[in-house]
């Protein structure tokens, strides 16, 4: 798996992530919106720790500006 993830796209997705966890844990909403809250969270964390989106992959977006090493 080569990085597609970088730069501002990365950084969102920790934000996103740690915006989506808080509303998760703290918001007065039902446990199924609980539920999906904790797994949007959860993705958009490990997408930008693994630095790889399948959905990237699919569609050819790469934001990763880190060059391969010969």
């Amino acid at each position: 798996m080569k990085p597609n993830v970088g730069g501002i796209d990365r950084i969102g997705r920790f934000v996103i992530g740690i915006v989506l966890l808080i509303v998760g844990l703290l918001a007065p909403i039902g446990a199924m919106w609980q539920a999906v809250a904790f797994v949007l969270a959860a993705v958009a964390v490990v997408t930008a720790v693994v630095q790889y989106c399948p959905l990237n992959a699919i569609f050819g977006i790469n934001t990763c500006k880190l060059q391969d090493k010969k």
